[in-house]
């Protein structure tokens, strides 16, 4: 690292702490000053202490500010510093994730309804991946690089707003399950939850006030350098392009093949020999065939880079689904996880978690069908993750975007239900789209976005996509079994729709509520410079949720200011497109 960046590592570190107490400061003096009437006085009678106005100071813009106040007052020790405040806040999720998952130890050894049972096993292992990206945004608080405070500010809320994802999934795994295993957990987590979304919350506060900061250049503005263009030193030259050149051009460390020709016949096998948390790709090359096997890239296996043969011709394929009895979080054919012990429960045929993960050519099935309802083929919960001329296809519940950076590139996602759903930074570009044939009493659902926080910074991006009907799905059922954009999962629900074809099977509405009026007041959905008979805005909903902002406003949901892919896409080969398109003039 050059001296130049680890001094900007440092200020930048002693920038964010500043800002911490500035911002603290700040809301003491507009709180004293808005209060000028007489406040209820502490029953003895005594003035609040320096601790106690900073507590509420830095609560004040949460939420949850009762919990967040009724906490720190528990922890904070006398101590009216604001950055030891901070800390706390962060402090105070991680413990009362422990507790919470102490508590669902207690309830699984009292629960007989085998749904329930999983559901309480799928909740700790969730309550532990939320305890680790509390602990890494708490890391990062003082060790960021503020050349772009706006990148650090995102990087924080990043693995917090993982955090609450895998928190609000524990609580979503309990649908249909007996007793009061459900209310008891929720309780269990209501803390923790409302610290995690006040954490949150003050980190936005930071990024406010340091925005209005005189910063220096250096500091404010991230340019570009010789070294800004050079490649992480584990990108090799041979490795540079790596998903540009055919298979037979790719050296990789192991090679699948069910005909014997490899070094393994299943890529669980190959993946057994991968080194834990290495700096460098593990390239696994897998050989045209049907796949049958749960594939799981664990946590601790980053940089694993996949390549098959295409995505019709490489597949990983699997059938388990709801209807069967497992919880639609365990339903994936491939998938990444933390635990050794938590292969055995998944049900999934994938699922991703280990951060830098890379495929290419490569497909993925849940071949259940639309009768098992939710039946997921892809879950991916790896940070900065690419997958790259990949097909996804099943009909409810396809590929689950669970949480953080992840792109998709020249893709194809077919499915009915719900088919694109998570709470990931997650953006599509170039990708194909097709509603296929649903249910006779069903309609057809694109997107369904899970932003449960008003502070979290994640969507759904489709970016320069086209959404179209799949040949199974006739023209003639298409005003039977409508297809919409989207419909808010959950209450903060984001969805953008940037620069793509919508066909003529996208129904004029464009959304469609969840249930009732729920969320359509607090979604943010948007449509920006579309094209293609489905485009047409004039008959869309008018929930308050559905927006019509800019083209410049836009140009914060691409890749390179909503993912910051320009730092850590160009080392993958992965064709990009930085930010919109010219307006009016997207080309598939």
């Amino acid at each position: 690292m050059s001296a130049a960046k680890k001094g900007a590592i440092i200020g930048g570190s002693v920038i964010l702490l500043i800002a911490v107490a500035a911002s603290v400061a700040v809301v003491v003096t507009r709180t004293t000053s808005a209060t000028k009437s007489p406040a209820p006085a502490p029953s003895s009678g005594s003035p609040p202490s320096a601790a106690s106005k900073s507590i509420q100071a830095i609560c004040q813009p949460t939420d949850y500010r009762d919990i967040c106040e009724s906490t720190l007052s528990k922890v904070a020790n006398g101590t009216s510093d604001p950055k030891e405040l901070t800390k706390a806040v962060f402090q105070a999720a991680g413990d009362n994730l422990r507790e919470a998952f102490r508590h669902s130890e207690l309830l699984s050894m009292a629960a007989k309804d085998p749904r329930t049972k999983e559901a309480l096993q799928t909740c700790r292992e969730l309550l532990e991946y939320a305890e680790e990206d509390i602990k890494t945004s708490f890391n990062n608080l003082g060790g960021f690089n503020m050349t772009d405070y706006e990148k650090a500010v995102d990087e924080l809320k990043l693995w917090l707003d993982s955090a609450a994802t895998y928190q609000e999934t524990c609580l979503d795994g309990f649908e249909n399950t007996t007793g009061d295993a459900a209310a008891g957990m929720r309780k269990a987590l209501n803390v923790s939850m409302a610290m995690t979304d006040n954490a949150l919350a003050i980190v936005g506060q930071i990024s406010s006030f340091v925005g209005q900061l005189k910063l220096p250049v250096v500091l404010s503005r991230r340019l570009l350098s010789d070294d800004d263009l050079s490649f992480p030193s584990w990108v090799s030259a041979d490795r540079r392009k790596l998903l540009s050149i055919p298979p037979s051009g790719i050296r990789p460390d192991v090679v699948v093949a069910q005909d014997g020709s490899g070094d393994f016949s299943t890529i669980n096998g190959a993946l057994a020999v991968a080194p834990t948390r290495s700096q460098k790709p593990f390239v696994v090359y897998v050989k045209s065939g049907v796949y049958k096997e749960k594939v799981v890239v664990f946590r601790n296996m980053t940089n694993i880079v996949i390549v098959g043969d295409g995505d019709t011709q490489t597949k990983v394929t699997g059938s388990l689904n709801f209807v069967d009895g497992v919880v639609t979080f365990k339903t994936a054919s491939f998938e990444g996880v933390t635990l050794e012990s938590y292969i055995h429960s998944l049900c999934s045929p994938a699922v991703v978690m280990g951060d830098g993960f890379i495929a290419r050519d490569m497909g993925f099935e849940n071949s259940a069908g639309a009768a098992k309802h939710q039946a997921v083929a892809l879950l991916v919960q790896a940070d900065k993750s690419v997958f790259y001329r990949c097909r996804m296809d099943a009909y409810q519940d396809t590929l689950y975007v669970h949480t953080l950076r992840q792109f998709y590139r020249d893709c194809t996602i077919s499915g009915t239900v719900d088919f694109i759903f998570g709470d990931a930074k997650a953006l599509f570009q170039n990708c194909l789209i097709l509603a296929r044939r649903p249910l006779p009493n069903q309609q057809n659902i694109v997107t369904a976005q899970g932003r449960k926080s008003r502070q979290s910074a994640t969507a759904i991006i489709l970016h320069n996509c086209t959404l179209a009907a799949d040949p199974s799905f006739p023209p003639e059922l298409h005003s039977k079994n409508p297809t919409f954009l989207g419909r808010p999962w959950k209450e903060f629900s984001r969805t953008f729709v940037l620069q793509s074809y919508l066909g003529s099977v996208i129904h004029s509405d464009g959304w469609l509520p969840w249930t009732g009026d729920f969320a359509l007041n607090t979604c943010f959905y948007a449509e920006v410079d579309n094209r293609g008979p489905g485009a047409d805005k004039s008959r869309r909903v008018t929930w308050k949720g559905v927006k019509t902002i800019t083209y410049e406003h836009a140009e914060d949901f691409t890749v390179a200011r909503f993912l910051w892919g320009n730092d850590w896409l160009p080392p993958t080969g992965v064709p990009f497109i930085s930010g919109l398109l010219p307006l009016a003039n997207a080309k598939h």
